[in-house]
């Protein structure tokens, strides 16, 4: 007797269906197409997750992870402060490698900006993104990287000129998106650096 196919585990489903929504987008997002992604069928995802909403819930729920594990990652990576910022906030560009996927990761934030569930769930994923880039920050002016300055206010701006540098190359498209938000954020934060002349 042949043993049992394994079944996709929860975590690898919703990453097939993030692929999905990144390919399609959420009009294009199906149990189906979800289902031929994970290699099982819309009957099992129903079983594990219980409607299309429910399972778009579930990958906008995973949301504060990938932020928190990106600074970590560029923690990692860097002894600097303000380079490990700078990664964290180039690793949005793997969000959207292409104009067509950042299209489609839009046209979900349409659901997050309007349905009150997945906007608790967006804001708890931004509230964790904008923390990170705080205390990177706050890292920075204690590595005598960055002049004193309010962090929390410097975040607001850092976490919206990554995300419109973002936009601009998918509309542009000159150079890479990692480029474009590198340069985007190296002319904001130029005058807070220690030791400008």
């Amino acid at each position: 007797m042949s043993p049992r196919p394994r079944l996709a585990s929860d975590a690898e489903i919703i990453e097939a269906a993030t692929r999905v929504i990144a390919r399609l987008g959420p009009t294009g997002f199906t149990l189906a197409e979800v289902g031929r992604e994970a290699g099982i069928s819309a009957a099992t995802l129903v079983q594990r997750f219980g409607s299309k909403r429910d399972l778009m819930l579930a990958v906008a729920g995973r949301g504060v992870e990938p932020s928190e594990s990106c600074f970590a990652a560029a923690r990692r990576k860097t002894s600097s402060p303000l380079e490990a910022l700078t990664r964290g906030m180039e690793d949005m560009a793997n969000m959207a490698p292409t104009p067509e996927e950042l299209s489609n990761h839009l046209a979900f934030l349409q659901i997050d900006l309007t349905d009150p569930e997945f906007h608790e769930l967006a804001l708890a994923n931004a509230v964790a993104n904008r923390t990170g880039i705080v205390e990177l920050l706050d890292e920075a002016i204690m590595a005598d990287e960055l002049v004193e300055c309010d962090t929390d206010r410097l975040s607001v701006a850092v976490d919206a000129i990554a995300g419109g540098a973002l936009i601009n190359w998918a509309i542009h498209r000159e150079g890479t998106a990692r480029e474009t938000i590198r340069d985007a954020l190296e002319t904001l934060l130029s005058p807070y650096r220690a030791g400008r002349v």
